[in-house]
């Protein structure tokens, strides 16, 4: 009765539930069953996969937003004083539609040092929980208000060259604010969901930017289709057919008056158009393009159970691709400089007068203290 078998059954019984007990929390954590040669199943956690890469992730990252952040800031902040100086292109569309593309990047940089802190702390979150999620709603607020304003400046250049008066009685200030506004509050309102990734404890430590459970994964693999469609594909194609017939227009311009008869008001806002045009697609496929598609991938190894080499390939790709995402917010001043004449303008004058005030506190410097001499 009491022999060897006896035994061994409570003992199997007790393997058996802390096998189970180790498959249930690794499935939570994402996990995949892979099958070993000598057809024992093993189950390999995805986390794993993940965060054994974190070393990666943190050193790019904290590069990257520790070379954004100050240029990031300062040139926006930059650029919107440079605006607001403009008192006779203040109102017009173009403007009012930089004014807002550097409002998101500026706002954007504002979260870039709470981020930093966070990587180089080594993936520690010190904060509140509400500036966990507002740090992961701004990222993709940024990048979609940017695509979308981009967009529509490239729908009003399109305006001005191809149907200059169309785009006079259209292209009101007040229906560019208006349209501005309502890229806001669709790109917010559209992010909305983000507001729901908060602080997580993984191995006993607060973490931001982590999906919470494997459902969330699906949520975002959704949401992925969604922003693939209507916030790069769609903007995408809208320029490439705007930019196209920029370039039609201007070619049949220059064929039919020559580019020896042009007036130099005319061969300005060819330039204008092309550098316009230059810029903002190269920003797209730059900064858009990649993190977009390797996005897609990523979610859908993640979803579908990929090998873990491919998984952790294609996270690489994601951390490279993300910074270089982030990175619009330093692009896009340069936009502003060389597609705009009034902007270049308005720059050389703020350094004249900012260089001019402080010489004259320097000549006022100088005169005190000769004063004081000679008494």
């Amino acid at each position: 009765m009491g022999g060897p078998h006896h035994h061994q059954k409570p003992q199997r019984l007790i393997q058996v539930n802390r096998a189970v007990e180790t498959y249930l929390e690794t499935e939570r954590l994402l996990t995949t069953p892979i099958v070993i040669s000598n057809n024992t199943s093993v189950v390999v956690g995805l986390a794993a996969c993940f965060h054994d890469d974190d070393a990666f992730k943190y050193r790019a990252y904290t590069f990257t937003y520790f070379l954004v952040f100050p240029v990031a800031f300062l040139c926006n902040i930059g650029a919107l004083v440079v605006f607001f100086m403009q008192s006779s292109r203040r109102n017009s569309p173009s403007c009012v539609v930089m004014m807002n593309l550097a409002l998101s990047d500026g706002s954007f940089s504002l979260t870039l040092p709470l981020r930093l802190a966070y990587y180089f702390r080594g993936g520690v979150w010190n904060f509140p929980d509400w500036l966990c999620r507002l740090c992961v709603y701004g990222f993709y607020v940024n990048l979609y208000t940017s695509i979308l304003f981009l967009t529509l400046l490239s729908i009003l250049r399109w305006l001005a060259v191809a149907q200059p008066l169309r785009h006079r009685s259209l292209a009101t200030p007040t229906r560019t604010l208006l349209v501005c506004l309502g890229v806001w509050l669709f790109v917010g309102v559209s992010s909305a969901p983000f507001l729901s990734n908060g602080i997580i404890e993984r191995a006993g430590v607060p973490r931001c930017f982590e999906p919470s459970s494997r459902s969330s994964w699906g949520r975002i693999l959704i949401l992925n289709y969604v922003a693939l469609a209507l916030g790069f594909l769609l903007p995408f194609f809208t320029i490439i057919v705007c930019y196209s017939r920029i370039v039609r227009r201007l070619t049949a311009r220059t064929s039919l008056h020559g580019s020896s008869q042009s007036s130099s008001a005319r061969r300005r806002n060819r330039r204008r158009s092309v550098h316009l045009v230059t810029m903002v697609t190269a920003t797209f496929l730059l900064c858009f393009l990649p993190y977009h598609v390797i996005r897609s991938l990523h979610l859908h190894a993640v979803c579908g159970r990929w090998n873990c080499g491919i998984v952790v390939a294609l996270q690489r790709a994601v951390v490279v691709t993300l910074c270089l995402a982030a990175s619009n917010s330093v692009v896009n001043p340069l936009l502003y400089y060389y597609s705009t004449r009034t902007f270049r303008d308005n720059m050389r004058d703020a350094q004249s007068s900012l260089l001019s005030s402080r010489g004259g506190s320097f000549r006022s410097g100088l005169a005190l203290m000769r004063r004081r001499n000679t008494t």
